[in-house]
């Protein structure tokens, strides 16, 4: 059997240092669970802008292309704002998604018994919940054409497309259908077919789609706006959200805040399925690149090791693995164990990085 392959881009900032816990986490599973992986490591971002002069060497983008799987840190900091557009270490990011074709992001927020308290909105509204948001992520606003900054009579103008086919909303919808058959089968479209005509195609394709293949599943339909309301006010009457990329931005981040922490958020991108099966995909926290603390060894690794969590379970068919790894880290946090971004009380010392990431190995060597 071939071994699994695996693409480790660290990235700026914090990146390195969160990624060296899933690199132990990795070294565990290949010496305690015989599960073996092909890791290699590359630049994205700043740093390879520093190495490049791009902030993704093509080298690099047919690597990502090879591989099962592409776990990525964190990219960007303010060294590198005045840069041009075109090559801000963001734009690697997009590369990647755009030319692996990564058109379905999934966002769980999940709210671990043990943070209830750290989330803004009260304990029974968040304990226990579970949800995933469904972002398509290769076309809409943010690569719709014509876009650009123009000069129009005596000022400028800026204009940026929300643009959507047909195919790019069925596919997106297919991903949140066959997630939900796998969850709570139920799913909730949102879009503004009240003020966009790409709203309207938007729901009309999700509802054929839906009576077409899909008829089993729940499906309910509502605005974005109203949604970002619903998601405040009761968000565990959702399962699976479906959006476009731009609503999908917004939601998912909102969503990330009612768990209290976006360093304990993981993120999966995917794509098409490849010869051998498995969907094209790239995996990251949903956490920046954290400059301000990046060398502090503040950095929290959860996010980023829930994230090899995703790809254990969506990448190479180990769900049971994956379950393993998420139960060890609510076990850490059972526990009591807070790097600083999780800590309320003052004058409690915060676990570092490494401590962190020990404490997870720990769990894990108790599991077995």
């Amino acid at each position: 059997m071939t071994t699994p392959s695996l693409l480790i881009l660290p990235g700026d900032g914090i990146g390195p240092e969160v990624m060296a816990q899933v690199r132990r986490i990795i070294d565990w599973y290949g010496d305690k669970r015989g599960l073996k992986f092909d890791v290699s490591e590359d630049l994205v971002g700043g740093c390879a802008y520093d190495k490049h002069g791009t902030p993704l060497h093509d080298d690099t983008m047919a690597k990502a292309q090879e591989v099962d799987a592409v776990l990525l840190g964190a990219v960007g900091g303010p060294k590198y704002d005045n840069l041009d557009f075109s090559v801000k270490p963001e734009r690697g990011l997009l590369r990647l998604r755009k030319e692996m074709d990564l058109f379905s992001n999934l966002r769980p927020a999940q709210c671990f018994d043990a943070l209830a308290d750290f989330s803004s909105l009260k304990k029974d509204v968040v304990a226990g919940l579970d949800i995933m948001i469904i972002r398509e992520l290769t076309s809409g606003v943010y690569f719709g054409e014509p876009r650009g900054i123009f000069n129009e009579g005596n000022e400028r103008v800026g204009i940026n497309t929300q643009r959507y086919t047909e195919s790019e909303i069925a596919r997106v919808a297919r991903s949140a259908f066959e997630l939900a058959r796998k969850r709570n089968n139920k799913v909730c479209s949102m879009e503004k077919a009240n003020v966009m005509e790409s709203g309207i195609l938007w729901r009309d394709v999700v509802t054929e789609v839906h009576q077409a293949e899909y008829a089993d599943v729940e499906l309910s339909h509502m605005y974005a706006d109203a949604g970002a309301m619903q998601l405040t006010r009761w968000p565990k009457q959702f399962d699976v959200i479906v959006t476009d990329n731009l609503f999908g931005d917004l939601l998912s981040d909102l969503a990330a805040m009612l768990t209290g922490s976006l360093g304990m958020l993981p993120s999966a991108s995917l794509g098409a399925p490849m010869a051998n099966g498995r969907p094209k995909a790239l995996y990251e926290p949903v956490h920046g690149s954290a400059p301000d603390i990046a060398g502090t060894g503040k950095a929290n690794p959860i996010a980023c090791i829930l994230s090899f969590a995703m790809a254990l379970r969506y990448s190479f068919d180990q769900g049971a693995e994956a379950d393993r790894l998420e139960a060890a880290i609510e076990t850490v946090l059972a526990n009591g164990i807070r790097t600083a971004d999780l800590l309320q009380a003052e004058g409690v010392e915060p676990a570092s990085t490494v401590e962190a990431g020990d404490a997870v190995l720990a769990a894990l060597d108790a599991s077995l």
